[in-house]
C-alpha cells in the first residue's frame, strides 16, 4: 500500500487542524502563520543570495541579532524595516495585498 494515498495538501491539513476560514481558531492560526511566513521568506531569500545574516544586516542598516529574531519569528518587524530588508538588503521588491 502506498503512503501517497495518506498525503494531504497544506490547505487540507490546516482546515482539519484549525477549522474553516473565518472561525476563531483558524483566525488565530492565520495571524501566527503570517508572521512565521515572513521570517521564513526572508531567510529563504537570504540563503538564495548566499548571504549570511550579518551581511544582510549590514546592507539594510541593522544587526545580525535583529535579522535572526525576524527570521525565527521572535521579533515583529515594522513595515518600513521589512521594506529595507527586502529592497536594500536583498535587492528585491516588497509587494503587499489585502484580502477582503
Amino acid at each position: 500500500m502506498s503512503k501517497k494515498n495518506n498525503l494531504k495538501t497544506l490547505d487540507q491539513f490546516i482546515e482539519e487542524e484549525f477549522g474553516p476560514e473565518g472561525t476563531p481558531k483558524r483566525e488565530e492560526f492565520e495571524k501566527g502563520y503570517e508572521s512565521f511566513k515572513i521570517g521564513f521568506l526572508i531567510q529563504q531569500a537570504r540563503l538564495e543570495k548566499g548571504m549570511t545574516q550579518e551581511e544582510l544586516a549590514e546592507k539594510c542598516g541593522t544587526n545580525k541579532g535583529y535579522i535572526s529574531k525576524v527570521e525565527n519569528n521572535l521579533k515583529e518587524v515594522r513595515l518600513s524595516t521589512l521594506q529595507k530588508i527586502v529592497e536594500r538588503g536583498l535587492g528585491g521588491h516588497l509587494e503587499l495585498s489585502i484580502k477582503l
